[in-house]
């Protein structure tokens, strides 16, 4: 069942870099008593999501957080290692937290993913975009396949 407007985030553990390497963080962490915007794509230094998903996000993080967001978070079905790399190539220093969904549970959980073993790249995440607010989804925009219309910056921008 893919999650929905009203429904609550699911409790999982997903992982972040820090200065002693991966550590685990739960979406409950996360998400509790936070406004976050938290967008998903299918993989770190893939085309779309280099050039265009997670570099609007880049663009706009002040903008996002003027409209009351306590977090920008950017999900994938990589690994911490991959999403902090991808990250600091990206230049999202502190504006965006960069969540690895490594093994695809948070993915699976909010029934967003993307069968991608034709392309020889596995299970990953369709691209999507939310507003959470205090664990609760207020908003979800999921592209259809191969499309990057609906998820992006500047779409949350217009709905927070």
């Amino acid at each position: 069942m893919t999650i929905a407007v009203g429904d609550k985030i699911p409790s999982v553990e997903l992982a972040v870099m820090s200065a002693n390497g991966p550590q685990s963080v739960t979406t409950d962490e996360l998400f509790a008593g936070k406004k976050v915007v938290l967008f998903a794509l299918p993989g770190a230094f893939t085309p779309t999501c280099s050039a265009a998903h997670l570099p609007g996000y880049v663009v706009h993080h002040e903008a996002i957080r003027e409209k009351g967001v306590d977090t920008i978070a950017c999900l994938s079905v990589n690994d911490a290692f991959v999403m902090d790399a991808w990250g600091k190539a990206q230049n999202v220093d502190d504006n965006i937290l960069m969540l690895a969904d490594g093994s695809g549970n948070f993915t699976e959980a909010v029934g967003m993913s993307l069968d991608l073993t034709a392309r020889h790249m596995g299970v990953r995440s369709d691209r999507y975009s939310m507003i959470v607010e205090d664990g609760v989804v207020t908003q979800i925009n999921r592209e259809a396949p191969g499309k990057f219309e609906v998820s992006g910056a500047d779409v949350i921008l217009t709905q927070l």
